[in-house]
């Protein structure tokens, strides 16, 4: 069973930065891809960045030129930067990776979250 455990989270003023972690208890290149997404309160849960194994990104456009996501393949790591905290980006941040089986169907493996609050 793939485990993924986020880290990173934690209280940043606007105009502030995080960076969040997803570490992997298998080798990240065996996955498609490997995201972020985050739910607010209230809200329904979207996706943030995207990273697949070629290395394409995906971004939601509200946070496209403030949020970047890489991977450590020899940490089996995928992170996630965020610069230019807005208030609106307070949620829980969940990592997500995509395996593809054989016969083509995807199984999704999901963290447990990491709180990310922005507030003055």
């Amino acid at each position: 069973q793939v485990q993924l455990v986020e880290s990173g989270g934690g209280l940043v003023q606007p105009g502030g930065s995080l960076r969040l972690a997803c570490a992997a208890s298998q080798v990240i290149s065996s996955f498609y891809a490997m995201g972020w997404y985050r739910q607010a309160p209230g809200k329904e849960r979207e996706l943030v960045a995207t990273l697949t194994e070629t290395g394409l990104t995906r971004y939601v456009e509200s946070v496209k030129g403030r949020f970047t996501i890489s991977r450590d393949d020899a940490k089996n790591t995928v992170y996630l930067q965020m610069n230019g905290l807005k208030l609106e980006d307070t949620a829980v941040y969940s990592c997500n990776a995509r395996q593809i089986l054989v016969g083509g169907s995807d199984r999704f493996y999901w963290g447990q979250g990491t709180q990310v609050t922005v507030s003055s």
